[in-house]
């Protein structure tokens, strides 16, 4: 890796929109009001929308992790045109059911892999998906860093915001695998969440982020269950900084990252 990711931290940039999908979370403004605590929260199943900005044919073949990097991006950008948005996506493990159905056939005597079943198996599958549903020819990089994946993602949005694009849509999602990888790797369900960030306001932004590393004690939840999430899917290790955002708070949260360093981000709400 290039030098420009480790510079991209220590700046401020804009928030234009935000989205998340998680258990008895089903969209950014029913998040807002639990992490509030306007609402209650209670356990439900991840809600995934069918893929309906992809054609017939690669809809009907959308995996669950496809579904959600894409309503995802979508809701953050809530209308915009994605045409000219750079992207990062960002997964811990990526497509845990399309892994195990390979497994499963390699372990049999049919041997002989789908050509669907593999080009499913990449890891930059959904921002593949991403770009047949939005025709965008923009910039798109895919990453994993195990339970730092979102917090590498976050350092190359941003380098690539200091590096002159004007806008990055930063995606980061973990789904399921099946057993027996279940038990090696026990994430429950799908989640994630998205970030439209830009170097220049819109009407629309909620505020800025300014983000740094640091080696401060990471922020949990005090809802219990909350803080269950968060450390139940590494997509959702930013929960504590969509609490500040929902409550329009300015101080700082600092987010797990590559221990001993954490990334310290503090969100400032745009003044009216």
């Amino acid at each position: 890796m290039n030098q420009r990711p480790h510079a991209a931290p220590h700046t401020a940039v804009w928030l234009h929109g935000v989205s998340i999908i998680a258990p008895g979370l089903a969209d950014w403004p029913q998040a807002a009001a639990v992490l509030r605590g306007e609402q209650a929260w209670a356990h439900a199943p991840s809600v995934l929308p069918p893929a309906q900005a992809l054609p017939a044919a690669e809809r009907r073949r959308a995996s669950r992790v496809v579904r959600l990097a894409l309503a995802l991006g979508q809701r953050a950008l809530d209308g915009q045109d994605p045409a000219d948005i750079a992207t990062v996506f960002t997964s811990s493990g990526a497509d845990g059911h399309n892994c195990h159905a390979l497994c499963e056939q390699l372990a049999g005597e049919d041997r002989a892999i789908s050509p669907t079943r593999f080009h499913n198996s990449v890891h930059n599958a959904a921002a593949g998906y991403w770009g047949i549903a939005t025709r965008s020819m923009a910039p798109s990089q895919v990453l994993c860093a195990h339970d730092a994946s979102l917090g590498a993602g976050w350092i190359d949005a941003v380098g690539q915001l200091l590096d002159g694009a004007p806008e990055v849509l930063l995606v980061a999602y973990d789904s399921e695998y099946p057993e027996p990888l279940h038990a090696c790797r026990p994430v429950p369900d799908a989640a994630g969440i998205a970030l439209w960030l830009g170097t220049a306001p819109r009407e629309r932004s909620l505020g800025t982020l300014h983000g740094a590393l640091t080696r401060d004690p990471v922020n949990t939840l005090a809802a219990a269950p909350l803080d269950g999430l968060r450390r139940a899917f590494p997509a959702l290790r930013g929960l504590p900084l969509l609490e500040r955002i929902a409550r329009g708070d300015d101080r700082p949260v600092v987010l797990d990252y590559l221990a001993p360093q954490h990334l310290r981000l503090r969100f400032t709400p745009r003044q009216p």
